[in-house]
């Protein structure tokens, strides 16, 4: 079935990042029940289920389930997903009290406190694994252990930070998780019932997720970038007792300080400045560097500190051997490259070396560079200033930006590789339209010199306006 979205590449995806155990869920409520006559490979129950059934056949046995009000065991299904009126037995208590609580009063505030959909606005509902195209859902449904959940609640707060609510209202966590997600469209997180649990096949590590189907790209979107910041899944241990200083971001362990490294008692002005590979970093400073900005390179500084006789490059052997060190004893990178890409937990241990001496030197130049000019606009050129999640050391942050096939054309011309190759490399860095959203300013670096050198000229003078009016 044709859809809007590609709802395979974005499954194949979170699973990628989350590991889940079974595929998501699209879930879709229909206004006609002949719109289930549409959508392909749709299965009717033989008997009738409940709404725990159901799910679980599309969880665990990868089917398009279909139903209406005469495939539900229970009106406590229907119900919730308005596809009837609450019975009367249900509303004065006396449904809940037979099991759940201990008085048909107890039975009708349970009853009051289940959400529920409007009755009479659907006829049907479908579910379908989200990975096949099914069709387009309203909302999704993803079942995972909390440690998987914890880490999908910290994707969709990381753009448009929002405390998340849940919910539990007993004995019913379809309301919990698929109502309250029709209803707010936020995303709704339930602890499975004993239904879910019993007839639903639900683990006992499990909990569900109700999630707009338009915020699934932005839970990706959030988990990606977490990715690359190192919170991943499966939670690697630290060790109760192991040094942690070489875990934590720089800035965890010690911000006033640095910030106070960065910024002192001076009036400079940091602008970082950052783009993809062969996106024209090194044009666009060499222009900001004739209009009167120094420059601080931290490509540069990354290979000083390896150098031979530096402290950086003799823990760099003593921890990964001599066989990192070409014939004239200087760093082999791409050795080094080739150990470390791929294993976190090496490349951690990399950046413990490289990454203290590299902010000192950063702090030294800041500081004499300031120490000469009190006003100065120093740009620092940092490649993967995003990525490092450093944006919090400066005052304004330049994206230079080209679309990626101009990058890839670039980089192949420059290093004499062939596209596909140049390609390659470009998918393990983050996507330079990505980068747009934390920019204060924008080069286009697409069109000529010229073109380019306007645009520079005039951030320039919008930084010199800004700092005049501040």
């Amino acid at each position: 079935m044709k859809t809007e979205k590609d709802w395979e590449r974005i499954v194949r995806r979170f699973e990628r990042l989350l590991r889940l155990k079974s595929f998501p869920v699209a879930f879709k409520m229909l206004e006609s029940r002949k719109e289930l006559e549409v959508i392909p490979f749709l299965r009717r129950p033989q008997n009738k289920m409940t709404m725990c059934q159901m799910i679980n056949l599309v969880r665990n046995f990868d089917w398009s389930v279909g139903a209406e009000i005469k495939d539900f065991l229970f009106a406590s299904c229907s119900s919730i997903l308005g596809l009837q009126e609450l019975p009367e037995s249900h509303r004065d208590g006396t449904f809940r009290n037979i099991v759940w609580v201990a008085t048909k009063e107890d039975g009708r505030k349970f009853e009051r406190s289940i959400p529920r959909l409007p009755v009479g606005r659907y006829q049907a509902l479908a579910m379908a694994p989200l990975v096949y195209n099914p069709f387009d859902p309203d909302i999704v449904l993803i079942y995972a252990n909390p440690a998987q959940m914890m880490l999908l609640v910290n994707a969709l707060q990381f753009v448009d930070y929002e405390v998340m609510q849940f919910f539990c209202v007993g004995e019913s966590s379809c309301a919990d998780a698929i109502v309250r997600c029709y209803r707010d469209q936020k995303a709704s997180l339930a602890l499975p019932c004993y239904g879910e649990r019993c007839y639903g096949h639900t683990q006992d590590d499990e909990l569900v997720m109700a999630l707009p189907a338009a915020l699934m790209e932005k839970a990706l979107s959030g988990l990606e970038a977490l990715y690359r910041r190192g919170v991943r899944y499966p939670i690697s241990f630290a060790g109760a007792s192991c040094d942690l200083t070489s875990v934590f971001p720089p800035a965890y362990l010690g911000l006033e300080e640095m910030m106070k490294k960065v910024k002192g008692d001076g009036r400079h002005f940091l602008l970082g400045v950052t783009g993809g590979i062969a996106s024209g970093k090194s044009t666009v400073s060499k222009m900001l560097g004739e209009l009167g900005s120094p420059l601080i390179d931290f490509d540069l500084i990354a290979r000083q500190v390896v150098e031979p006789g530096t402290s950086g490059l003799a823990r760099i052997v003593d921890y990964f051997g001599r066989q990192v060190l070409a014939e004239d004893g200087s760093l082999d990178r791409k050795k080094l490259s080739d150990i470390v890409f791929g294993d976190m937990e090496k490349r951690k241990k990399l950046e413990s070396f490289t990454h203290p001496p590299i902010y000192e030197e950063f702090f030294r130049q800041t500081a004499a560079i300031a120490a000469r000019n009190p006003d100065a606009v120093i740009q620092v050129a940092v490649p993967l200033l995003i990525e490092l999640n450093l944006q919090y050391l400066f005052d304004k942050i330049l994206v230079i930006h080209v679309p990626a096939q101009i990058q890839v054309e670039r980089l192949a011309q420059r290093d004499g590789i062939s596209e596909a190759e140049a390609a390659n490399i470009l998918k393990a860095q983050l996507p330079i339209d990505e980068k747009l959203q934390f920019a204060d300013f924008v080069v286009d670096n697409t069109g000529d010199l010229a073109y380019t050198k306007k645009q520079v000229a005039k951030i320039w003078n919008d930084l010199q306006e800004g700092r005049l009016a501040s």
